[in-house]
Order: C-alpha cells, then structure tokens, then sequence
C-alpha cells in the first residue's frame, strides 16, 4: 500500500496535497483498493463551495458507491475532467492523474488538524 510520506490524510481515506492557498484532493490507495474498479466520479462545479468534512462528490465502484468528504473548507477551483472520461484512472494513479479536486482553503490551519503519513498508515494497518 503506497502512503506519500508528504501528503496529509483524513479518517475518511482522503489525502490532500497543500501548494500555497490550494490544495489537491483525492483519496488514498487504501481506498481506491478496498472500492475496487471505480467505473464513476461525480465533482462539484469549480466556484461551488465545500465546508471541511462534508461530501463534496462521490465515486462509484463496482462494490460500493461512497461519498468523497472535504478536508478543508474552502472553494473548488479545479476540477479533474480527465475523470468523466476514464475514472479508473483513481485505480492506477491514485496520487498523481487520480486527484479530484482542487480547493482554495479559507483558512489554511485546517490542514494541520490532518493526519501525517505515519498517522495514516496506523489507521490503516
């Protein structure tokens, strides 16, 4: 199970990635592995605004359909188009061409309430 050590992770097996005011949203490998082929992903329009730990999409797989929940509160700038197309890029790269938002954080202490890595990898285990 692949873990970014430079990444920051929620309960809910998101993971976020800060750069500045922004942030990337996806979830993890955990995840994508225990939903299986993920074969839809439903994203908020950019400009719509997300509050921290509420559902901002969903992603449906072969096993389940889940909700995907916002680390932080903030605005969706960016949304990954290249998911409508081919979701199953979720299962391949999870942490690279798998993201699936992307957000402007209103206030950026939020991210430090996330879990680190070591954190995450102990949930998990």
């Amino acid at each position: 199970m692949n873990i970014p050590g430079d990444l920051k992770y929620t309960k809910e097996h998101e993971w976020l990635r800060a750069e500045g005011n922004v942030v990337t949203v996806g979830i993890t490998d955990y995840a994508q592995g225990e939903l299986g082929d993920v074969v839809f992903v439903e994203l908020p329009a950019e400009g719509t605004e997300v509050k921290k730990m509420k559902a901002l999409g969903t992603i449906e797989a072969v096993k389940a359909v889940s909700e995907i929940f916002s680390p932080v509160t903030g605005k969706v700038v960016e949304k990954n188009g290249l998911l409508e197309d081919d979701p199953m890029t979720v299962n391949r790269d999870p942490y690279g061409d798998g993201w699936m938002v992307k957000i402007e954080v209103k206030d950026k202490s939020e991210i430090g309430g996330l879990l680190s890595a070591d954190d995450y990898r102990k949930l998990v285990e």
